[in-house]
């Protein structure tokens, strides 16, 4: 009998060999000794920390560190013949595509349809070719029909969605992708992840991805990698190896894991045996013992709020675009209120004209008894702090320690004084050993963090975010709420512009919801959570933990995690 010769295994498209990286004014490298193979076919996801060096592994891959952003690197990056650091981006864009956590970093042309021919261009393809490629692209992310537009015309999710087709109209054998998901709504998040199946569903390309909405990303991934604390390669292995039966280590981490993981874990610790871990809803919801009591937790009657924000009959148009009609609502005083809704709703639009990032209409907005339309800008950051969706666009000093200690220093503050609050919120934010470093060197978690610090340093009534989350690891997304919570029970309200439908469901108390300019459902987030039509009309979806309580009638009362804690000891 013969037996058939095995078949060998196909070489990797990128090897990479003892890389570390340290950036300048960093006191260790990260990521550190790092060494994989990306095979074809691969969907690897990269989890780790903030600041374990996530960001920086995937900008030397093509080259961009150390030849555009200044950096030491050991070690080789190899692919089709060509060796990085040594190889420069030129020579690496068409086999690494990159796409970047702000996509607005990657866009340089006028019309969306030029955006994607580009780089085509670039590589002297026929005009027929590059058509075809172009139409292709965009309309696997949905652009195609709106491919005459100028991308500052689209939401930060179409702009993304666009960045994404520019990487999958080269046709490189391995896509990089860095949080791509991150300004999506549910719709585009499931564009996106459909338009990457289709790339490797012939098992010739490969996929490297760093995501923390593993939810979305879990029919997907085929491999993770995990980066400790200190940048090396903690495992490697499948999702099952890696996410199912290593989640208390990486919990313990704070990289993210899925919700309904995170939701098991803590029914864990309430003694709830759950075995094997769920990874997704539905593995959730099969997993939950039945209950045989109910025990609803109790909603207390209080008496209704102070209003200490309000917008009545807003309506502002950009480009002769109508942005938002005729918006009306109230902001109750202490709330932690999330103002949700699709890409292109209005949300951060109406955020920044609130606090008067933007000049509102006269008299139509009042925030902490002063109208940002009339009130100079220092009068109102001294009643509403804001902080951006991308942290740079506030940073105004070359290190951490001076970003932090201008707002004091502007207000004449005694430098004994700006020393020790600095000091302190240094310690609070994890970052008292990037003191002496640029802000712009930071990871992308770290210049949130940092952002946040300067905005809670001027003691405004009101601290409003533009989705605060943005490229955090878990355990620092969670000490961020976690805070913002401690300021909410002190006084503080807060507003928040949000894609994590998880964030709302475990933190919110108001919930305030868009569609196409106007508000479609206000109130509190119960109310507004319980009219499945008006969150189906702002293009909206349940989070998974909620979706698996609806799927039990006998969890159909549990609305938080907490509460489901309760509910399982109870059970």
């Amino acid at each position: 009998m013969t037996v058939p010769e095995a078949t060998a295994p196909p070489p990797p498209l990128l090897r990479v060999r003892d890389l570390t990286i340290t950036h300048t004014g960093n006191a260790a490298p990260a990521p550190q000794g790092v060494s994989f193979d990306v095979f074809p076919g691969d969907v690897l996801l990269i989890l780790g920390p903030s600041g374990a060096g996530k960001s920086t592994l995937t900008l030397a891959l093509n080259g961009l560190i150390p030849h555009d952003i200044p950096a030491d690197i050991s070690g080789t990056v190899e692919i089709d013949a060509l060796t990085a650091p040594a190889a420069t981006p030129a020579q690496l864009s068409p086999h690494v595509a990159m796409v970047f956590q702000d996509p607005d970093a990657q866009l340089v042309t006028g019309s969306v349809y030029d955006e994607v021919a580009f780089g085509l261009e670039n590589l002297l393809l026929p005009v027929p070719t590059i058509h075809a490629k172009v139409e292709a692209a965009l309309r696997k992310v949905g652009l195609w029909d709106r491919r005459r537009a100028n991308p500052d015309a689209l939401s930060g999710g179409g702009r993304q969605r666009l960045a994404i087709a520019c990487a999958l109209a080269m046709g490189a054998p391995v896509l990089v992708l860095d949080e791509p998901t991150a300004n999506l709504d549910p719709q585009g998040i499931d564009e996106v992840y459909a338009a990457l199946a289709d790339l490797v569903a012939d098992g010739e390309q490969a996929i490297i991805l760093v995501e923390h909405n593993l939810d979305a990303a879990m029919g997907f991934v085929t491999r993770v990698l995990v980066l400790d604390e200190a940048g090396r390669v903690a495992h490697d292995g499948t999702p099952e190896q890696i996410l199912r039966e290593r989640a208390d280590e990486l919990n313990a981490l704070g990289v993210w894991l899925p919700e309904a993981t995170l939701a098991a874990l803590t029914l864990r610790e309430r003694g709830m045996a759950i075995d094997p871990l769920p990874l997704t809803a539905s593995e959730l919801a099969a997993a939950l013992p039945p209950r045989t009591t109910i025990n609803s937790p109790a909603v207390a009657q209080v008496p209704p709020a102070p209003v200490v924000a309000q917008v009545r009959n807003l309506t502002f148009e950009r480009e002769h675009m109508s942005v938002l009609s005729d918006v009306s609502l109230d902001i109750v005083e202490q709330s932690f209120t999330a103002i949700v809704g699709a890409n292109g709703a209005g949300k951060t639009t109406l955020l920044q004209l609130m606090c008067g990032v933007m000049r509102p209409p006269k008299n139509v907005v009042s925030i902490a008894g002063i109208d940002p339309a009339k009130a100079r800008a220092r009068v109102i950051a001294d009643r509403i702090g804001f902080v951006f969706q991308n942290p740079e666009h506030q940073f105004m000093t070359a290190t951490v320690f001076d970003e932090l200690a201008y707002e004091l220093r502007a207000r004449k503050r005694p430098e004994a004084e700006v020393r020790e609050r600095t000091e302190a919120m240094l310690e609070r934010f994890g970052l008292a050993d990037k003191a002496g470093m640029h802000p712009f060197l930071l990871s992308g978690g770290q210049k949130r963090r940092l952002s946040v610090g300067t905005a809670l340093l001027s003691g405004a009534r009101i601290l409003a975010l533009d989705e605060p989350t943005f490229g955090q690891d878990r355990a620092r997304a969670h000490e961020l709420l976690d805070l913002l919570r401690e300021l909410q029970n002190d006084g503080t309200t807060i507003l928040v512009v949000t894609h994590d439908m998880q964030l709302v469901a475990d933190y919110s108390t108001h919930t305030i919801a868009l569609a196409a300019g106007r508000v479609i459902a206000s109130g509190t987030t119960r109310d507004v959570w319980a009219q499945p039509a008006a969150l189906e009309a702002a293009g909206l979806r349940v989070p998974p933990v909620q979706r698996a309580m609806q799927s039990r009638a006998d969890y159909a009362d549990v609305w938080r995690i907490s509460d489901l804690a309760q509910a399982g000891a109870d059970a």
